[in-house]
């Protein structure tokens, strides 16, 4: 049987995929996580063949976890499981080491179908992901080439860069670290290639990543 690993901050999203799966003797739930630190742990643990990734999450994004699953346990299929439909995102996450890319009001059958195509090695993406990616890019290359793209903290932080906010306050705001804060500042330096704060929200706005 395939070991299905769901990481999730809502208890209902891995009860929903394991419920989906009872009684299948193909691929079930063998673990869930609420964060992606837990779910990283997780997975050490139980070993799964898949993991079914939430894009958003309390302590880091999924585009984050992702890299760090990918990185760490390369053999484990990822799958991006979220209601976020942005070709700018799932171009990201199969950049950062995903298999498939799946939306939250999937069916049983379309969740049987990703799960047999990443162990297959295929990439699945769910058919609105597909005319997502279609309507917006010609390929996904040309998505990650595009405009920059920023993950939620990113774009968060860039919110609040703009709204006069220095790195110390951002941190308690957001309950991060001040190095945390600096590391996302400095990424978003280097993709809106700026060399200081304002010029970056200068790039920002130039790309409509601000208001």
């Amino acid at each position: 049987m395939i070991r299905v690993l769901v990481i999730d901050d809502h208890p209902l999203v891995a009860g929903g995929v394991s419920a989906m799966l009872q009684g299948s003797h193909y691929a079930g739930v063998i673990a869930s996580a609420t964060t992606g630190a837990d779910g990283l742990v997780a997975v050490g643990q139980h070993q799964p063949h898949v993991v079914l990734l939430d894009i958003s999450l309390p302590d880091e994004d999924g585009l984050y976890w992702c890299q760090q699953l990918a990185t760490q346990y390369p053999g484990v299929k990822i799958i991006g499981l979220t209601s976020t439909n942005e070709a700018g995102i799932i171009a990201q996450f199969l950049h950062k080491g995903g298999h498939g890319y799946l939306l939250k009001n999937m069916d049983r059958e379309e969740l049987l179908e990703a799960i047999d195509a990443v162990m297959a090695g295929r990439v699945y993406l769910s058919k609105a992901a597909s005319q997502m990616l279609l309507q917006q890019f010609r390929s996904t290359s040309s998505a990650v080439a595009s405009v920059p793209l920023l993950t939620r903290r990113e774009q968060e932080i860039l919110q609040l860069l703009a709204d006069g906010q220095s790195g110390p306050q951002i941190a308690e705001q957001l309950s991060i670290s001040h190095y945390t804060v600096e590391t996302h500042r400095k990424n978003l330096l280097q993709k809106l290639k700026a060399s200081n704060t304002p010029m970056l929200l200068k790039q920002a706005r130039h790309y409509r990543l601000l208001p």
